[in-house]
């Protein structure tokens, strides 16, 4: 495959931001994002910076990752990480996460990986989110490359056979890692399973035996956990909704979830970066029928995240109200709990709804996570 194959898919090429930082900077939202981002600045004085920026590096390290800094510095406790040593320049990887934030779960990454002097990945862009003009701009100069949603069998078969190609082409031709989320949207019950036709995608754009094929994308999956869901009670009420109806999006609500989750406080926060999946381990999945390959792949994906996990005292709280229980009273005082029930409360309180039902739904979402490691026979003293 050639890079012009995939002009409606890939990032901007250096050559392109030039351009689209002079359409970002004429745009009318431009000084109230400005604001949000850079307070302490001049607007007509950092605008004048931004416009001097002629690269994507450029623009993730003067601008992009100095938000996500400011992001983490005022609604983060404490941000950690491990398992940074199985990310490097020489062996690009199809990074694989747990999905909890729009925004935030591939950023915070980001952010981390900058830190560390590595090169940053080239991240999954939902179509349905590219809309107006200066998030596409945005988007595209941060290394985001896009996924179409919706469409029909054939549309959504060959939009997904791009997407595969284009990542293998990144990963083995780029020389570039990639980020995607493990499912279609963020998990709104905690639970965190790899969805079998992500990794199906994977391999459409190679002919080569299973353990071959995915061996050439070096797959890592990655582990978030966040003390405090970002919107954990918009997740509440999608999921009450859901269980009596179809939800339908209203226009601008995924928008509407990407401000919410940057705003909102989220305590603790801690990245893992697993060992990648090995070959030994795809030709053990290649040795079985092959409608279970790709399931006992989910499997191994699944084990590594929840192992990952960085289990807070939100998450044992949940899991003891939830059941009527106090088996990890040990890891939360009183105060603690107290706090957490009023958050709860307050939260649902704005929700319509049978108040029940509504706070299982909340505390299954924070629940979720330890199930997953008591299922998974996971040492929960993390």
């Amino acid at each position: 495959m050639t890079e012009e194959q995939f002009n409606d898919t890939r990032p901007y090429y250096d050559s392109e931001v030039p351009a689209a930082i002079r359409r970002i900077a004429e745009n009318i939202y431009f000084p109230e994002i400005a604001k949000s981002i850079f307070p302490e600045k001049d607007i007509n004085s950092f605008a004048r910076e931004f416009k001097q920026i002629k690269t994507v590096d450029e623009f993730q390290s003067k601008i992009m990752y100095k938000a996500i800094g400011r992001i983490v510095e005022t609604t983060v406790k404490e941000l950690t990480y491990s398992g940074i040593e199985n990310i490097s320049n020489e062996h690009p990887a199809m990074q694989i996460s747990n999905h909890r934030d729009i925004v935030l779960d591939s950023a915070i990454l980001g952010l981390l990986i900058y830190r560390n002097k590595l090169n940053t990945s080239e991240i999954t862009f939902g179509s349905n989110l590219m809309n107006p003009q200066i998030v596409v701009d945005i988007g595209k100069i941060n290394k985001m490359f896009k996924i179409i949603r919706g469409g029909t069998a054939r549309e959504i078969f060959l939009n997904s056979l791009t997407v595969s190609e284009y990542m293998r082409h990144t990963i083995t031709q780029k020389l570039q890692s990639t980020w995607i989320a493990q499912r279609n949207g963020r998990t709104k019950n905690g639970a965190d399973k790899t969805e079998v036709a992500v990794l199906k995608m994977f391999a459409l754009s190679s002919k080569k035996p299973f353990s071959e094929n995915l061996a050439e994308l070096n797959i890592t999956p990655i582990s978030v956990s966040y003390e405090y869901e970002p919107c954990d009670f918009l997740k509440t009420r999608e999921a009450y909704i859901s269980s009596r109806q179809p939800y339908t999006k209203q226009p601008g609500e995924d928008l509407l979830s990407i401000i919410h989750g940057i705003k909102q406080y989220k305590g603790n926060v801690h990245f893992t970066i697993c060992k990648p999946v090995t070959i030994e381990e795809l030709q053990a999945c290649e040795q079985l029928p092959r409608a279970q390959c790709f399931i006992k792949l989910a499997e191994i994906i699944d084990q590594r995240i929840f192992s990952g996990y960085k289990l807070w005292k939100t998450n044992f709280i949940a899991h003891d109200l939830l059941n009527n229980s106090d088996t990890f009273s040990s890891k939360y005082s009183a105060l603690d709990k107290a706090e957490f029930i009023l958050y709860m409360e307050k939260g649902l309180d704005k929700i319509e709804g049978e108040t029940n039902e509504l706070r299982n739904i909340f505390l299954t979402l924070y629940t979720n996570p330890i199930n997953n490691s008591l299922f998974n026979n996971i040492n929960l003293d993390n």
